[in-house]
């Protein structure tokens, strides 16, 4: 006898789901994920600023030569203040960073600049000395340039070194070609643009903030309360 054949059992199709259920559920899922993130970030800002401002500070220190301290100054209608303008925001003001020695006396002024390089905008801060007319320090603080040649502007100690006593404004040459005029800074070899970025964002900003710089009094009106 042939074997009886027991034919497969048929399954009905599932039944299609309801584009407005589906919608919920991405709805749903799309709040949790966007409340999961937005909790991440109030709880990790804090801490982030916190070490912006950390790094700020010892930037600020460092190419100043160390000063005992320093105060925030504050560019409003084209002068420098320590009064953060009634409802003004204070992340969205230029701002220029005085230094102080022990006695209480000015020690320089540290000066953020930002300027597009090679890959994207480079970061950096350097100290002024009004009296002199010379930079006082400079460090890259936030670049993407190609690593190992053009991250070499905050990575190389000879090129981030020299511009300690150069005066102003700054003239690039390239390695071991200039005149020894105290204007004059080496570029890197392989890092041109970079190089130039740098030494064209010390430029452009002190052009642009020089004059209130040497301008400012401390003690004067508006010139007082320091922010430390």
């Amino acid at each position: 006898m042939s074997a009886e054949v027991t034919p497969s059992p048929e399954f009905d199709e599932a039944p299609p789901v309801s584009p407005f259920k589906l919608l919920g559920t991405l709805g749903i899922a799309g709040a949790l994920a966007g409340l999961l993130l937005v909790t991440v970030f109030q709880i990790t800002q804090p801490s982030i600023q916190a070490y912006k401002a950390k790094v700020l500070r010892q930037a600020v220190l460092e190419v100043l030569g160390g000063p005992q301290e320093y105060e925030t100054l504050y560019v409003v209608d084209g002068a420098l203040t320590n009064e953060l303008p009634a409802g003004a925001d204070a992340r969205a003001l230029e701002k220029v960073y005085l230094g102080i020695d022990e006695d209480g006396s000015p020690d320089g002024f540290a000066i953020p600049a930002a300027k597009p390089g090679f890959q994207d905008v480079v970061s950096l801060i350097f100290g002024y000395d009004p009296a002199t007319g010379q930079l006082r320090g400079m460090k890259v603080l936030a670049n993407k340039e190609t690593p190992g040649l053009g991250d070499s502007i905050e990575k190389k100690a000879w090129f981030t070194g020299q511009f300690a006593g150069r005066s102003v404004p700054l003239v690039a040459v390239k390695k071991g070609t200039g005149s020894g005029d105290a204007t004059e800074v080496d570029m890197i070899t392989g890092a041109t643009i970079s190089s130039r970025t740098v030494i064209k964002a010390i430029n452009e900003a002190l052009e642009r903030v020089r004059g209130m710089v040497d301008a400012y009094r401390p003690g004067a009106a508006g010139a007082g309360g320091a922010e430390r």
